[in-house]
């Protein structure tokens, strides 16, 4: 039987569990992943990421690589891995991809969204996958206005986490965009919400990001959307993006968002 490269594409609910990568003694997406998969296939089977989310980060789109040399149908592979799984992680496609495919380094581009709700009472239906800003009066304007001054290529060091000592801090941002759940958006966006909304009259409550760049390092976008909501408030102004960017410092930048609010949408090759 011949080795074959298979690309999973990955839906879940982060909620539960300590980020993607495994950690000795935690629930992790990518130990349940492992665990499915070589159960199904009958000896332990490596399944590598594309993107290693932060604990209680979800996920739509995740895209992972796994190695096999098993009769059974790739067709079949996203079903019978899924019900292996615990029922907030799904393998929502599985299609063989060249030996030569590199999970890691060949995305083009991937898509974050992080989703605020600004509503009087907890929306507790959603409150796993959102940021409550009780009642938060934020100023989409000045938000869109520091979001792309974000464009472009630039060293973004100073939306690193403290302890990420990478030296390499050079991304591009292709999008960074505010708007409310009731902005008309163009088919490239896909869907409005990263959720279902369940009650319109308060849909213009919900509030999005959306962050889509080639490459992002540890808790860069959670940074981005901290600091973005300083300037949603008026704690900042936009124009003090340039200066925080060029600071390299992160203690230049606003304070980290929550976790849960944020979700990776899809990755493209």
């Amino acid at each position: 039987m011949a080795l074959r490269n298979v690309k999973l594409t990955i839906s879940y609910d982060g909620t539960s569990y300590h980020g993607w990568q495994l950690q000795p003694g935690k629930k992790t997406i990518q130990a349940e992943l492992v665990n499915a998969v070589s159960e199904l296939l009958g000896w332990r089977t490596r399944v590598t990421a594309a993107s290693r989310t932060d604990a209680g980060v979800s996920a739509k789109g995740q895209v992972a690589l796994i190695q096999i040399d098993s009769p059974i149908p790739t067709k079949n592979l996203a079903k019978a891995i899924t019900d292996r799984l615990p029922a907030d992680i799904a393998v929502i496609e599985a299609v063989d991809v060249p030996m030569g495919f590199n999970v890691i380094g060949d995305p083009k581009c991937k898509l974050y969204r992080y989703t605020i709700f600004t509503g009087r009472s907890r929306p507790v239906f959603e409150i796993r996958h959102c940021w409550h800003l009780a009642e938060a009066k934020l100023n989409l304007d000045a938000m869109n206005h520091a979001a792309k001054l974000l464009h472009g290529q630039q060293d973004f060091k100073s939306f690193a986490a403290a302890d990420d000592h990478r030296t390499d801090s050079i991304r591009t941002i292709f999008r960074c965009e505010v708007y409310s759940s009731l902005v008309t958006r163009d088919a490239s966006c896909e869907q409005n919400t990263q959720y279902a909304i369940r009650n319109t009259h308060d849909a213009y409550d919900w509030i999005f990001i959306d962050v889509e760049g080639d490459r992002f390092m540890y808790n860069m976008v959670r940074n981005i959307v901290g600091t973005l909501v300083e300037v949603g408030v008026g704690r900042m102004k936009p124009e003090k993006m340039p200066e925080i960017i060029e600071a390299r410092n992160r203690r230049a930048a606003g304070p980290i968002a929550p976790p849960e609010g944020l979700c990776l949408m899809w990755i493209k090759y």
